[in-house]
């Protein structure tokens, strides 16, 4: 069972016990075995197990099929469960991890944070709960406003399309590798963090691949082709990804700038994500 952590104040909302889980695994092409890649002495994933714990709105766990990972979370402290090796998706191993462990259903909220952010900034986790206060909300992920030009016709920056709800919070209606919507105004970049609730991340899992989501590559049009609401969290800035050896020195720099002054907050934007 999950080590108890003390709650935030976060959690008195209408959604109990938020669970956190990073899915890991070995098996990336272009950088090999990037969730041990060290970074300031310590795995990748450590960087992101800690940034998890440090949101601070519920238990943390590493979904991960290696024991590699497993071993390397385990001596920083943290819990990893193993999971089965044949996943298509990130979030079918974080449901794995669910059902094991917590199989009385205590958590009613799952948030699904990448492996591959060390340098992600643990507020931006906590805001992705937030929407889930709504009881019409099914997922709720983060968007950042688009600013640098090129990013705009970059088919690796999956745009969020969405309407204004409140302040800084948008129901999504679509997700696109495309430039959207057309005319003046900010475009959103979404970074690729979810908060399911349980019932919902149960549901999405057992739904098969849907025409949108195979043509854009994009796992969360399964969701909204499903009729299923998703909200999204404005954030100041997109947290890097690594996925390649020069990201990993970016991401090197990033921490050893943080470690030498806490105050200095990133700028770096990465690639869009991937819908895993």
């Amino acid at each position: 069972m999950l080590r108890t952590l003390k709650p935030s104040a976060l959690e008195d909302r209408a959604m109990s016990d938020p669970l956190v889980l990073i899915p890991a695994r070995l098996a990336a092409l272009r950088l090999p075995n990037k969730p041990l890649a060290e970074i300031a002495g310590e795995p990748m994933i450590v960087h992101v197990w800690r940034r998890a714990v440090e949101a601070g709105i519920g238990p943390v766990a590493v979904a991960t099929d290696a024991q590699e990972i497993a071993e390397a979370v385990a001596r920083a402290g943290g819990q990893a469960v193993m999971t089965r090796s044949d996943h298509a998706s990130g979030s079918d191993r974080i449901f794995e991890a669910v059902e094991k462990l917590d199989p009385e259903g205590r958590h009613d909220v799952v948030v699904n944070v990448q492996g591959d952010l060390p340098t992600i900034d643990p507020a931006a986790i906590a805001a992705s709960i937030a929407p889930l206060s709504d009881g019409d909300v099914d997922l709720a992920t983060l968007v950042a406003v688009i600013q640098r030009e090129e990013e705009r016709t970059n088919p690796n920056v999956v745009k969020m399309v969405g309407s204004q709800v409140s302040p800084g919070r948008f129901r999504a209606l679509y997700f696109t590798r495309a430039t959207a919507p057309y005319g003046d105004g900010p475009l959103y970049h979404h970074i690729g963090l979810y908060a399911y609730r349980r019932k919902a991340l149960q549901r999405f899992v057992g739904l098969k691949p849907s025409p949108l989501e195979l043509r854009e590559k994009l796992e969360q049009l399964r969701a909204l082709e499903a009729g299923m609401r998703i909200d999204a969290v404005l954030v100041d800035d997109v947290p890097l990804g690594v996925d390649t050896p020069h990201d990993l020195e970016r991401a090197r720099e990033i921490i050893a700038a943080r470690a030498s002054d806490p105050k200095v907050a990133s700028t770096f934007h990465s690639r869009g994500p991937s819908g895993r």
